[in-house]
């Protein structure tokens, strides 16, 4: 062979494997939300390795089903203590648990955001775990932009996303959203992830100043939640206590935007925002 003609093939080879390898990842993301869970749920954990980051001592691993590859994050802490004291505080009844990174999406999907990447309850190295799918092609988290001052490309995009998931976060009370837990993917979409101090019994909002507009769609799905369907879907994961508390949260933040509205015009308070797919 002459060299021309193997650097050819070489060139070839070099492509083809690029592009196979574009194509795989291609694959990873038009796999359904249903899809998904089965794979985290059945695949084999080919890789586990430690993160350096967070405080829950959780591991990113790789899964393979002998077709797809792909990573997921894996935390197994959960933690009750009847207090727990940090620089912000006392909390009683502390929990810190992978049962809410579960939760949240389940919720998520309840409210249709899509927002919150695929969860599920699997043991791992003997140890019940949240097993959830690693976001595809993130560009940063939330810190990072902040820290490197870049702009998002489209800003009322943005802001309506942190609308919606500053609703979601007084919704599910969240004691430790930071900006290293929001993540950004190349189409400049939004992802929260890391519930693990979530979903207390407080029947109070966090902090009612987050609320500022809301989007209609979800406004309208946290009107039809109820106790029953919540019950139903999150009983492995909450506590009847904790699901009571959620809908009370709930009737807190529709009437602060009823009376938003009321006061202010609709307009100025409810927005939309395609549902993503």
């Amino acid at each position: 062979m002459s060299q021309r003609a193997a650097f050819k093939t070489l060139t070839l080879a070099s492509f083809l494997a690029v592009s196979y390898g574009a194509f795989c990842q291609e694959q990873s993301t038009r796999q359904s939300r249903a899809e998904m869970e089965e794979f985290l749920r059945s695949a084999t954990i080919v890789q586990r390795k430690a993160l350096g980051t967070g405080v829950t001592s959780s591991d990113r691993a790789k899964l393979s089903d002998g077709h797809l590859e792909h990573d997921a994050h894996v935390q197994s802490v959960n933690i009750e203590k009847p207090t727990f004291t940090t620089s912000r505080g006392t909390e009683l009844n502390f929990k810190d648990s992978y049962k809410f990174n579960i939760a949240a999406y389940k919720l998520d999907q309840i409210l249709g955001l899509n927002m919150v990447p695929v969860s599920i309850e699997r043991k791992v190295a003997g140890k019940t775990s949240a097993v959830t799918w690693w976001v595809d092609d993130v560009l940063m988290d939330e810190l990072q932009r902040h820290n490197k001052n870049i702009t998002p490309p489209d800003l009322d995009e943005w802001s309506k996303q942190m609308h919606i998931l500053r609703v979601f976060d007084q919704l599910i009370y969240n004691t430790d959203r930071n900006l290293g837990n929001l993540l950004i993917d190349k189409r400049w979409q939004i992802w929260m992830i890391d519930h693990t101090r979530a979903f207390r019994s407080q029947r109070t909002l966090l902090n009612q100043k987050n609320l500022a507009m809301c989007d209609r769609t979800l406004l309208a799905s946290l009107r039809k939640l109820d106790e029953e369907t919540l019950m139903a879907e999150l009983k492995a994961f909450l506590t009847k206590t904790e699901v009571k508390a959620l809908i009370a949260r709930r009737d807190l933040i529709v009437k602060f935007f009823d009376d938003e509205v009321a006061s202010k015009g609709e307009g100025t308070v409810l927005y939309d925002l395609p549902r993503r797919q």
